[in-house]
C-alpha cells in the first residue's frame, strides 16, 4: 500500500518504519529541514533500539523515503497518519496547532492531487477527544468531499525503548471510524501483525488512550502511596505488591514502587483529560490525585536524601540514571531533573552517570559533573542515588563501591538491590517503602 506518515518524531518515525518495513510504500513528512536531511542518511536523533537498523534497512530497499513537502507525502497516498506533537500549553491543554496546520496544508494538496481512491486519514498523535471531527471540519471547510476522504482515530500505544516491538506485537489495535470501507483499509494495513484489532466510533477510541495512559499512571501512584504507608507501618511494599498481584483482578504490573513516573505521556495525558474534564464542568478530583502523588514522591525522596546527608552543603552526591525510564534517552519530565535541583539548591556537589548520556543532558545539567561509568559517579561521595533502573547497575561491585566513596551510603529509588545483600556488604542502604 502506499503510505504517508505526517511527522517524523517519536511515533511517526516508528510507525512509518514498521509499515515500510510490511512491504508497504512509506513516505514521512517532517517541517523539519536538518531532521530529514539526517533521516535520510540514516541518521535518528533519538535512541529506540532496532530503530535505526529498521531505517536503513528500509531506506536501503526503497520502500521509505523522507520529503519535508506533505504535496510529495500524499500525492498517491490511501492512508495518510497524523503524528505530529500535542505538546501541554500552560493551562494543561493540549496544543493541536501542528496538528491544525498539518490538516490544512492537507486539504490544498488533497484537491491539487485529484486523487480519485478513496483515502483514510489517521490521527495517531495524542488529542482530546472530539480532535478527529474538528480535523474533519478543517478539511470539508477547505473544499475536501467527505465522500473521498474519511478521517479516523488510531491512537498508539507505544514505551519508549520498547516501540518497535509494541509496533510489531501489539495487544490490540484501535480504529474509530464510520465506515466499513475506512476500517477495510484499517485492516489491510495491520493485516501483517495478525492483532486484534478494536472497532469503535471516533470519540471513544480518542478516550481510549487517555483512559489507558491514566490508569497506568494510577497504579503507579497507588503503589508509592502506599510504600510510603509501609514505611510508616513498619511493612515492606515489595511483599505487599507481590501478595497483592496473585490476584487476578489486579495484576503485578505497574506495582513497582520507586521515584514516580516521568516522561512525555503520562503526565502531559494526566494535564489534558484534566482540562477538557473541568471545561465540561466535571472536576476529576482522582486524577489530580495521581498526579499530587507522583509530584509528592520525587520531593519526598529528594528530602530523604537531605536528610541522610546531614549538612548536605559541600558534600557530594552520584547520580545512577538520568532519564527517565530505561533503555531511552529522554529526559523529558524526567524524576531526576527534580531530584538533581533540588541538591543542587542545598549546596550539593552532583556528579552523575547514564548509559545513553549526549550532549543534550549536558546542556540540561550544567552544574553536573559528568561520569564515564556508575564507579566514577561514586568516586568520592557521600551517597549514591539509583534514580533510573538501568540493568547494568543491578551488577555493581559493593566491594569495589565501597573502597570508592567517602561514605558507603546507597539510596534506591528504583528498589533494583536486595537489602540483604547490601547488608551483608556493609553498605548503608535505604530504598522505598521496603525494610532495611
Amino acid at each position: 500500500m502506499k503510505v504517508c506518515v505526517i511527522g517524523s518524531g517519536y511515533v511517526g518515525l516508528v510507525t512509518g518504519v514498521c509499515l515500510a518495513d510490511f512491504g508497504n510504500t512509506v513516505v514521512c513528512v517532517d517541517k523539519e529541514l536538518k531532521k530529514i536531511a539526517a533521516l535520510k542518511k540514516g541518521q535518528v536523533d533519538f535512541y529506540e533500539l532496532g530503530l535505526k537498523e529498521l531505517v536503513t534497512k528500509n531506506l536501503r530497499g526503497k520502500r521509505l523515503s523522507f520529503t519535508n513537502k506533505i504535496s510529495v507525502g500524499i500525492i498517491s497516498a490511501e492512508i495518510i497518519f497524523i503524528a505530529v506533537g500535542t505538546p501541554p500549553k500552560a493551562d494543561g491543554s493540549a496544543d493541536l496547532s501542528y496538528l491544525e496546520n498539518a490538516s490544512r496544508q492537507l486539504a490544498v494538496w488533497i484537491k491539487k492531487a485529484n486523487h480519485k481512491k478513496f483515502r483514510v486519514i489517521a490521527v495517531k498523535s495524542t488529542v482530546p477527544v472530539g480532535t478527529a471531527e474538528k480535523v474533519e471540519c478543517i478539511l470539508i471547510k477547505n473544499g475536501v468531499s467527505s465522500k473521498k476522504v474519511e478521517v479516523i482515530s488510531n491512537p498508539e500505544f507505544l514505551r519508549e525503548g520498547k516501540a518497535v516491538a509494541d509496533f510489531l506485537h501489539p495487544d490490540r489495535i484501535v480504529v474509530g471510524a464510520g465506515s466499513k470501507k475506512a476500517c477495510s483499509l484499517m485492516a489491510e494495513i495491520y493485516r501483517p501483525l495478525n492483532a486484534r484489532i478494536v472497532y469503535m466510533d471516533r470519540r471513544s477510541a480518542e478516550m481510549v488512550k487517555y483512559a489507558s495512559n491514566i490508569f497506568l499512571a494510577a497504579r503507579i501512584s497507588l503503589i508509592n502511596e502506599l510504600a510510603n504507608i509501609c514505611e510508616k507501618v513498619g511493612a515492606d511494599v515489595g511483599n505487599v505488591a507481590e501478595g497483592m498481584g496473585y490476584d487476578t483482578r489486579i495484576g503485578h504490573e505497574y506495582l513497582r514502587a520507586g521515584i514516580g513516573y516521568g516522561g512525555s505521556c503520562l503526565p502531559k495525558d494526566i494535564m489534558a483529560l484534566t482540562y477538557l474534564a473541568k471545561k465540561k464542568g466535571y472536576e476529576p478530583k482522582l486524577l489530580k490525585s495521581v498526579q499530587d502523588v507522583n509530584d509528592y514522591q520525587k520531593e519526598r525522596f529528594a528530602k530523604k536524601v537531605i536528610e541522610l546527608l546531614g549538612d548536605p552543603a559541600g558534600k557530594t552526591v552520584g547520580i545512577w540514571g538520568l532519564s527517565f525510564k530505561p533503555q531511552t534517552n529522554d529526559l523529558r519530565d524526567a524524576p531526576s531533573l527534580h531530584v538533581i535541583d533540588s541538591l543542587i539548591k542545598k549546596g550539593v556537589r552532583v556528579r552523575a552517570y547514564d548509559p545513553m548520556i549526549n550532549g543534550k543532558a549536558r546542556r540540561v545539567f550544567p552544574k553536573v559533573t559528568f561520569c564515564r561509568d556508575p564507579y566514577g559517579a561514586a568516586k568520592g561521595a557521600d551517597a549514591a542515588l539509583v534514580v533510573t533502573e538501568w540493568n547494568e547497575f543491578r551488577e555493581i561491585d559493593f566491594e569495589r563501591i565501597k573502597a570508592l566513596m567517602r561514605r558507603p551510603l546507597i539510596i534506591d529509588g528504583r528498589n533494583i538491590f536486595d537489602p540483604k545483600v547490601m547488608k551483608e556488604t556493609g553498605i548503608r542502604y535505604f530504598g522505598v517503602g521496603i525494610k532495611t
